[in-house]
């Protein structure tokens, strides 16, 4: 049996990379993906467009817009006259934010004033993501600007002796690329295995060789071991060039043991090839595995909290995302890159992978045999 499995093996890899569209998908389009997703998307918010409407002629409003003007944050700053002007490069997206100064905005500042001086942020709410970033950098730019003049006079207020200290574990800086950057490698590996996996036995039937297939020695259960590790091998070389890329490359360290790295890989890769031939047993031709793989990887990947937390979609959607094997490698993945997650909190996120897989192969097992029947 392990003689005929090996044969097999080799068979299907020797199929694969001699086929054109699958070497470009084991190896092109995942490292290509890689580059674009991790320069292109990124929740950072730079190089944003700034109009300031100053009603204030002091010095305390002119510090702070100074100190805004400064940041890198804002590279395209405007000076309007009016709200018309604020509303019209709003509407237009000339700007994604504005400042407008109240006219007694210096004297409240400096003490002089007990009136308010509230000065007014108005932000471009279509951008969902990046309003409320804007906003978060201009409270804290003024505030600190306004607390350090007044420490400067000597007004600072009593605390107390009171302090808040703050402190990001796992990602100081709280920089986007660490964390976002090696859950790549989790969603490249889903479309890389599952579009593998779909076209194997598709190719067999669209060439012709899935009758050469059934005629030989060879039982349903080896032939579902055959191809899934082949499979499992290709794409495994995969998220070894993906992880070296992001080792050497970008800078960011894989800081748990390698095996614990290969190991969620290769269970990871059991449940998703086990989609895959599931889908590649119910269709004829390559054209149809894809356009099948295609309509399960996009809901597998946005309520895997890819894209979203998971914590904040319905009561629903996360029950449906625990049978979503993208959900839980991407949790070990992270974790591995980010922190060095413990082999006891690793194998809680993968024995439901393994369960998983476990449903998924004998799903596809049973189908492709009866299918051979």
């Amino acid at each position: 049996m392990f003689q005929r499995i090996l044969r097999l093996f080799i068979k299907e890899l020797l199929v694969s990379l001699r086929d054109p569209k699958s070497r470009f998908v084991i190896i092109g389009p995942p490292i290509i993906q890689l580059f674009i997703f991790s320069y292109a998307i990124t929740l950072d918010v730079k190089n944003a467009s700034l109009a300031i409407l100053n009603h204030d002629t002091g010095i305390e409003a002119q510090s702070v817009i100074k100190n805004v003007v400064s940041t890198p944050v804002f590279t395209k700053v405007i000076t309007v006259k009016n709200q018309e002007q604020i509303r019209d490069a709003l509407d237009k997206q000339i700007v994604s934010a504005a400042l407008v100064f109240p006219p007694n905005f210096s004297e409240t500042a400096a003490g002089r004033s007990a009136q308010p001086a509230p000065i007014e942020i108005i932000a471009d709410g279509r951008r969902a993501n990046a309003s409320p970033i804007l906003v978060g950098y201009l409270q804290k730019m003024i505030q600190a600007d306004i607390t350090g003049r007044m420490r400067e006079r000597g007004a600072a207020a009593d605390t107390g002796g009171i302090s808040v200290v703050t402190r990001h574990w796992f990602n100081p800086n709280l920089l986007p690329r660490p964390a976002f950057i090696p859950a790549l490698i989790c969603v490249l590996c889903a479309v890389v295995g599952t579009i593998l996996s779909g076209l194997s036995v598709a190719r067999e039937r669209e060439i012709g060789t899935f009758e050469q297939l059934l005629v030989c020695p060879l039982t349903s259960f080896e032939i579902l071991v055959g191809k899934t590790l082949a499979v499992m091998l290709l794409t495994t070389v995969t998220a070894a060039f993906l992880a070296l890329i992001i080792i050497y490359f970008f800078g960011i360290s894989l800081k748990a043991p390698v095996i614990y790295f290969f190991l969620s890989t290769e269970i990871f890769l059991l449940a998703v090839i086990g989609v895959g031939l599931f889908v590649s047993s119910l269709v004829t031709t390559q054209q149809q595995a894809v356009l099948g793989c295609t309509l399960i990887l996009p809901p597998s990947i946005m309520l895997s909290g890819f894209a979203t937390p998971i914590e904040n979609m319905p009561a629903l959607m996360q029950w449906i995302t625990v049978a979503n094997p993208v959900r839980w490698f991407l949790i070990v993945i992270k974790g591995l890159f980010l922190r060095g997650m413990a082999p006891e909190a690793i194998f809680e996120n993968l024995w439901p992978m393994l369960v998983i897989a476990a449903v998924t192969l004998s799903a596809a097992g049973f189908m492709f045999k009866r299918r051979r029947e």
